[in-house]
């Protein structure tokens, strides 16, 4: 049979645990099946929620400040706010001035900031119901 590649995203709770003197976790999945996860594998693979079920301001900025913000001006009156998020994903928005007389670095980013939080809003949103659900066929 040929091997396939299959996407999934879990909810789980988890306590840190050593195993053989090693860091890592213990995990409980939905179904309570359990398992042990060495630290670093189980921090690259999961990100802490402050809620089972839902999200909240705290998870998005934190999701922003675990990536990367670039900053720059394009042009006389434009910013551009680029976001790497820790999972290599980018969110890129612009701020765009009428007057470059009036034109501010820090105003536009606060507005690009404004609409990147917003896209990780909905796009985190969508990640928790997957978690939250998992997949499930059309009428079940």
């Amino acid at each position: 049979m040929e091997k396939q590649t299959y996407l999934g995203v879990k909810r789980v709770e988890a306590y840190p645990e050593e195993r053989d003197g090693k860091p890592g976790y213990a995990v409980i999945y939905p179904d309570g099946y359990k398992s042990w996860s060495p630290r670093a594998v189980f921090e690259a693979a999961y990100f802490l929620s402050e809620k089972a079920n839902s999200l909240t301001q705290n998870d998005i900025d934190r999701m922003i400040e675990e990536g990367e913000v670039h900053v720059q001006t394009v042009g006389e009156k434009t910013t551009l706010v680029r976001v790497v998020l820790p999972t290599g994903f980018e969110l890129v928005e612009t701020a765009a001035f009428v007057d470059p007389a009036d034109y501010s670095e820090e105003y536009g980013a606060q507005i690009c900031m404004k609409k990147i939080k917003d896209s990780l809003w909905f796009l985190m949103g969508f990640t928790l119901q997957w978690a939250h659900k998992g997949l499930k066929a059309k009428g079940e």
